[in-house]
This record gives structure tokens, sequence and C-alpha cells, in this order.
């Protein structure tokens, strides 16, 4: 299978050098690998410059195609006709040998995949525990393995307000357990969400579907929104055994206020793509879960050392919040 590798960039040329370095030693190597470059400076052309890659075609986009969604798009505009798959990296990640081989195997063992991720490996710690282990509440237990339970799921179990869902799928009140809580198990589970920075699709996806222009800079949750509503029209997969890690490089990304907003806003908005229209028990629930969150940020100005951050992120949720009984999200905002 023909496949093409798009990563978009923005000021990270050490963190992609990286990754390039890891797709190198792949035991596919990709037919093309298109680097979008959004930075304000030519320190990424110059490293690429200074360390060839096979096949690689470097794009420096000007401001009207700068931003995670825009770029993106623009780099499908440019893939190979023959391409049959699209694979999407964040800069900040490093592959292990076989991650492309383990991806687009999934293709060939279900051939409806319209969409197929990987698996991060650097995030959790979990423990195989077998079929008749009973978690305690600060656990999380999934396919006979553990992890440790954050203090908001914890709160929200006591409080009745836990997903209803299986990890990877978003419950009709959102605010579900993502793809992260899926364990290493080396299976493929079906899913309808997919982290964007470690995805892939058919390329006659993108026939119909694009990333969408409301998520603007930073783009979070650009890829909860595109693969839920891909999700409605075909299957997804996650392949734990196409494993990488993501180094979570801290430079490129928005201050702890305007992230916080994003949280709430961005938040609304892909779950309204899952549930257009929600009972008042799903509204009462996401409502509440989203206070719920924005206090427990707020305690952590006392609880951990970035005092700060926790503050101007918790303001920001707050604010979010309060900014969408006057002005919801909208696709055309």
């Amino acid at each position: 299978m023909k496949f093409s590798l798009i990563i978009c960039t923005y000021m990270r040329p050490k963190s992609l050098l990286q990754l390039l370095q890891s797709v190198k030693e792949q035991n596919l190597y990709p037919n093309e690998i298109l680097i979008i470059d959004g930075s304000t400076n030519q320190e990424t052309e110059t490293i690429l410059e200074e360390n060839q890659f096979d096949h690689l075609y470097y794009f420096f986009v000007a401001d009207e195609d700068r931003g995670l969604t825009k770029q993106r798009n623009f780099g499908i505009s440019k893939v190979s006709e023959s391409s049959e798959i699209v694979c999407f990296l964040d800069d900040d990640t490093v592959l292990k040998s076989d991650y492309f081989e383990r991806l687009l195997q999934t293709y060939k063992i279900y051939p409806e995949a319209l969409g197929v991720g990987g698996y991060i490996t650097n995030e959790t710690q979990w423990n195989n525990v077998g079929k008749a282990y009973q978690p305690k509440i600060n656990e999380f237990y999934f396919d006979e393995w553990k992890r440790a339970d954050g203090s908001r799921f914890v709160l929200r179990k006591k409080l009745g307000l836990d997903s209803d869902c299986p990890p990877g799928y978003s419950s009709l009140f959102s605010h579900g357990r993502s793809i992260g809580f899926l364990p290493p198990t080396g299976k493929i589970y079906e899913v309808e969400q997919l982290m964007g920075g470690v995805s892939s699709f058919r390329k006659k996806v993108f026939d119909s579907f694009q990333f969408s222009t409301y998520f603007e800079g930073y783009g979070l949750y650009e890829d909860a929104d595109f693969s839920l509503r891909l999700a409605k029209t075909g299957k997804l997969f996650l392949n734990t055994a196409a494993q990488l890690v993501h180094n979570h490089e801290p430079s490129g990304r928005p201050n702890q206020h305007q992230y916080g907003k994003m949280v709430v806003r961005n938040g609304w908005y892909v779950w309204r793509v899952k549930n257009p229209n929600p009972v008042i028990k799903d509204k009462f629930k996401w409502h509440t879960i989203t206070i719920l969150l924005t206090v427990i940020r707020f305690s952590n100005t006392f609880t951990t050392p970035k005092k700060k951050a926790a503050f101007t992120e918790a303001l920001g949720r707050f604010v979010g919040w309060w900014s969408l009984f006057f002005n919801k999200p909208s696709s055309n905002e």
C-alpha cells in the first residue's frame, strides 16, 4: 500500500529532526513525507537542508494557511494521487521501528477501516492483573490491565458522573475516556475517536471530509471533531502494537488562560458534534462535569508547584464556560 506522511510543524526544528530520524529507521518507509511548516522563522527549513531524507517535500505556509487544521488541509492537497493511506504525526513524536508496518497491517486485517491510530507508550504506567481483578476506586481497569485513575475521574465516580462508554468513545454527555485509556495489549480496538497526531486515514476519506477551520492555531480537540464526524460513516480502529513516544514539547503551545478557554469552548463544540440535540440529563451532566473540572484545576493552585499556571487555566475555563451562555461556538465562527 502506498502511503504518505504529513507532519505539520511549528517552531520545533530539533523535535522534528528527531522524529524524522526515527522515520528513517522504519521497516516500511513512506512513499512521500510532506513537511508543512507554519513557523515564523527559517530554522526548520535550515535544519532540513542540513539533514537530507528521501522523498521529503518541504512547504513553508503563509499566514492564511498557518494553524494545525489549516496546515493539515494544506498537506492533504499536496498528497500524491497514487497514495492510498495518509498518515499524520505530531512533530514531537518518536516512532518504534515497526510503527508504519503495524499501522498498515490494520487496513489489511480490517479492509473496512476508514482510519487507524497508533499507540503512545510513555504517558501511562499499566499493569497486567488478569481477568479476576477487582479494581479499587482510584484505579481504572480494562481488558485485564489496570492503571492509576486521576483525581478528577475518582471524584466523578463518587458523584456518578463517570463515562458510560469504553475508551475511545464519547458518551452523550461527552467527557469520555480517550484512547489513552486503552491498555498496551497489542490488540486492535474499534473506536470512534483518534488522536490526530498519531493517526492515519484512507486517502478517499478526504474527498468528503476536511479538518474544521473552526479550530484555529493550536487546534485543541480538532482530532475529536474530525474522527467523530468520520465515525458516523464507517469504522475506525486503534492498533496498540503500532507504538511511538510522545515527548510533549512545550514550545508552540498557547498560554494557560487561552488553553483553559479552548478546553471548554472546543469541548462544547465537539460534544455537539456527537450529540447535536442533547436532552436535559445530558446537558446537566456536561455542565456539571465542566464546572467540577474547573474547580479541581483551581484547587491545583494550592497543591502543585505551578500555581500560576493552574490559576490562569482555571480562570480561562471559567471564562470559557460563562461565554457559552452569550456566544456559543458554531461552525461559522
